[in-house]
Parts: C-alpha cells; structure tokens; sequence
C-alpha cells in the first residue's frame, strides 16, 4: 500500500506516504469526517495514523467543513485540530439546542440540514 497503510474499520489510507503528499497540496475546501468532535477536544479520532494524516489535511486547507450530529461530545483518543480551526459544521436536526449554542461561540458557521438559513450562523464567504 502506498500510503503507508490503511486504516479499518473505516478503511482511511494514512500513513507517511499519505502525510507527505498531502503536505504538498491546497485545498479550497476539506470535508472532513471525524470520530469525534468537542469544545474541549476539538477534532479527534482513536487512531493515532489517522490524526497524523488528519492533521495535514487541515494544514493544507483553506476552509474546514466537518459533518454529523453524533459525533458532538465525543472524543477519541488523539486530537487533530481546534474547534478554531474549523470554518463550518454541516448537521442535522439532531443537534440540541445547547450544543448548537456551544458551537456558534466557536465556529464562524453552522449548517443544519433541513432548516432555513435564518436558524444558522452566517457563513464567511
């Protein structure tokens, strides 16, 4: 494998070959799945490869975008970046009224699926 190894159960490719092709790149935009994500963790996942990699990736990007109400309050074992560091958070319905409050006072935009601009945190164009 090229990458240096693949991850399971979610079949991520990291590892040193990954990291170091990533550093070479720009990315307007990152969509980013994460196993978990906190206001005091930030971003995190268990597996350390996969927070290396991840960390590049978020180097390398302009704008972050992470995804999935369920991930809220949880955290993995290694964290890869700030709730700083994340430009906005798409989500469901799913996500409490409190969590939402928690995240507006870090993030510069929130994304509920379903619902109208007017219930998200404006977005930075």
């Amino acid at each position: 494998m090229l990458t240096g190894g693949v991850r399971t159960p979610s079949d991520s490719l990291v590892g040193p070959v990954a990291d170091q092709a990533i550093r070479s790149l720009h990315f307007d935009v990152l969509f980013l799945g994460v196993h978990g994500i906190s206001a005091e963790a930030g971003l995190s996942t268990p597996n350390l490869g996969e927070a290396e990699t991840n960390r590049h990736f978020v180097r390398s990007a302009r704008r972050v975008v992470v995804a999935d109400h369920t991930k809220w309050g949880t955290v993995g074992l290694s964290s890869f970046a700030t709730l700083e560091q994340v430009d906005t958070l798409v989500t469901d319905s799913g996500l409490s009224a409190a969590a939402r409050a928690e995240i507006a006072e870090y993030l510069p935009g929130l994304v509920v699926a379903g619902e109208s601009a007017e219930g998200s945190v404006p977005q930075d164009d």
